[in-house]
């Protein structure tokens, strides 16, 4: 059984006393390979330096995420495309819009997401997308770069129905299934039934969102077994075929894979 970890930061502190450990676990329970998403200027180097410690097994992403766009987001964004020359990616990312704390930035927010998706057409990447409270503002900003022209993943899927359908219409977009489908009164089951096994991607998003068993630890790869187990449970399938299927979803959206095979 294969599985590839589409979403997780495990280049953050709190796997500074562990990682090697947490990696070796990770391939130890089928984990094939992580993909390792940017979060701003600051974890540009712990993300390199992991890379380039395991680079068969984990793949960067770089982008300038939500969350970090505030007075200073024009030289961030600055500094953050400089970087766009100094390695291959797998992907643009972490970027989106993020209205959970704040509109404060919104407009801010909005630029910075265009660019970043220009970016991933101009060199032909996929996207990982951060949307919090702003599924319909993200909506917006794809159409308005050209969807036809994109394609990606909606990191930690966490919309409505509705949403669910709009990304099904954009066709080049997959949507990242985390720990959170393993909690309990989970509105995504419902939505799950309706939607194409074709669209899954696993993510972990470790440190955060543990599934249960693990919930309120540190998540970490080697965790996502439990939710493809889930996901194995909605679809009705087996685990082997869940992660045969999603395996073969994450290959389509990120071809450069199939090369490593």
């Amino acid at each position: 059984m294969k599985i590839i970890d589409t979403h997780t930061h495990i280049y953050l502190q709190e796997f500074d006393s562990d990682r090697t450990q947490v990696i070796q676990h990770a391939i130890q329970s089928g984990i094939i390979a992580i993909l390792l998403p940017n979060v701003d200027i600051s974890t540009v180097q712990p993300l390199f330096q992991l890379c380039d410690m395991f680079p068969e097994f984990a793949f960067p992403m770089i982008g300038l995420h939500p969350t970090s766009v505030d007075s200073s987001y024009a030289s961030q964004l600055k500094q953050i495309e400089k970087m766009l020359s100094r390695r291959t990616y797998c992907g643009i990312g972490e970027i989106g819009i993020d209205l959970f704390w704040s509109q404060q930035y919104l407009k801010a927010q909005k630029e910075v997401f265009e660019e970043q998706l220009r970016w991933s057409i101009n060199m032909q990447l996929p996207v990982s997308i951060h949307t919090r409270n702003a599924y319909d503002e993200v909506f917006d900003c794809i159409h308005k770069v050209g969807e036809k022209s994109l394609r990606g993943v909606f990191h930690c899927f966490s919309g409505t129905a509705d949403d669910m359908e709009e990304i099904i219409r954009l066709s080049n977009f997959k949507v990242g299934i985390d720990g959170n489908i393993t909690y309990k009164k989970t509105p995504l089951i419902e939505i799950l039934q309706q939607t194409p096994l074709e669209l899954l991607l696993l993510e972990t998003d470790a440190p955060y969102l543990a599934p249960v068993p693990y919930r309120g630890k540190r998540n970490e790869p080697s965790y996502l077994l439990a939710t493809a187990q889930k996901l194995a449970e909605i679809y009705k399938i087996s685990l082997a075929e869940m992660a045969d299927r999603t395996l073969k979803n994450t290959m389509e959206l990120f071809s450069f894979l199939q090369k490593n095979e």
